[in-house]
């Protein structure tokens, strides 16, 4: 089943890489009485994911923060290696967006955005989706129909319905 808005974010754990190497992120503690974006992508580096959703963020970024967002989290299910040095090339992290890797998609699988995709290579990756989380609660979510495109998940249009 798929998650949809009033339904609580399962309890996850998804991963950063920091100073000290890979370390456990409890989504829980990140969204318990704060205000939220979760963003996630089918694949770090692919050409969409790269050229267009995570940018719409970066550009965005102040404008969350206006109204009231704590904490923007990017998601993909890949390593933390590879979302550390993704958010670097894409300035993510400079802009102050938070690059987490769901590596075994158990979270993905969780609220029920995961797919696959054989002929391009991915296997059990995370739909397009932007979502507001308040204190733990989906408050907002707007899915891509394919995961190729980036219009309702991108940063402009989830502040659009805010």
């Amino acid at each position: 089943m798929t998650i949809s808005p009033g339904d609580p974010l399962p309890d996850a754990t998804l991963v950063q890489l920091g100073a000290d190497g890979p370390a456990s992120v409890s989504l829980a503690d990140k969204t318990k009485g704060r205000k939220v974006v979760i963003f996630a992508v089918p694949g770090a580096y692919t050409p969409t994911c790269h050229s267009a959703h995570v940018p719409s963020f970066i550009r965005t970024k102040d404008q969350f923060d206006a109204k009231g967002v704590d904490e923007i989290i990017c998601i993909s299910v890949n390593d933390p290696f590879v979302m550390k040095s993704w958010g670097e090339a894409t300035g993510a992290t400079a802009a102050g967006i938070t690059m987490l890797g769901d590596a075994d998609s158990s979270f993905t699988k969780a609220i029920g955005m995961d797919f696959d995709a054989p002929p391009a290579g991915l296997h059990a990756r995370s739909k397009r989706y932007a979502m507001l989380v308040d204190d733990g609660t989906v408050t907002l979510l707007q899915a891509e129909e394919s995961p190729g495109v980036c219009e309702v998940s991108g940063g402009e249009a989830l502040l659009e319905n805010m």
